[in-house]
């Protein structure tokens, strides 16, 4: 009788004590902010955005809109959850950005996120701007290259 309750007593410790130790990673991983989450989009500079856009159309095969194209895809691990990735050229003298390229990233949280990189000594180049599609903000990055964040209203 004794051993049983032993044996009990112990099965049921050592399954508390897993539990216990399961909910302790899963908590601590939950916590861990994501950052980059996938490509936004890709912009670009050149001399005739809207002859380039008719360009990439007919010889590419690209779905256009007003703003460029649009590639639709589904996040993992829900694969119900579509997402999308803009593709847009710009005129050559914009001031959108100052290279050639801009990439804007998807990321989670980006309140969260600018106060992470703030502490971190990254360097925010603007306030985060929100509109009905999402949330923006612009940071350099270690080069001085602008990067747009970008978290998504799906």
């Amino acid at each position: 009788m004794i051993k049983t309750i032993l044996i009990t007593l112990t099965l049921v410790t050592t399954f508390c004590l897993g539990f216990t130790f399961k909910s302790i990673i899963t908590k601590n991983n939950d916590n861990k902010m994501k950052k980059v989450t996938g490509i936004g989009g890709v912009f670009f500079k050149c001399k005739d955005p809207k002859a380039t856009t008719e360009w990439y159309q007919k010889h590419l095969g690209l779905d256009t809109n007003p703003y460029g194209a649009t590639f639709e895809w589904y996040e993992s691990p829900d694969s119900t959850k579509k997402a999308q990735t803009q593709w847009t050229p710009f005129a050559e003298n914009s001031k959108y950005f100052d290279k050639d390229f801009m990439i804007n990233y998807r990321v989670e949280n980006l309140e969260a996120l600018v106060d992470e990189l703030k502490k971190e000594g990254v360097t925010i180049v603007d306030k985060i701007e929100t509109f009905d599609y999402g949330k923006f903000v612009h940071i350099l990055d270690g080069e001085g290259n602008k990067v747009q964040l970008w978290e998504a209203v799906d």
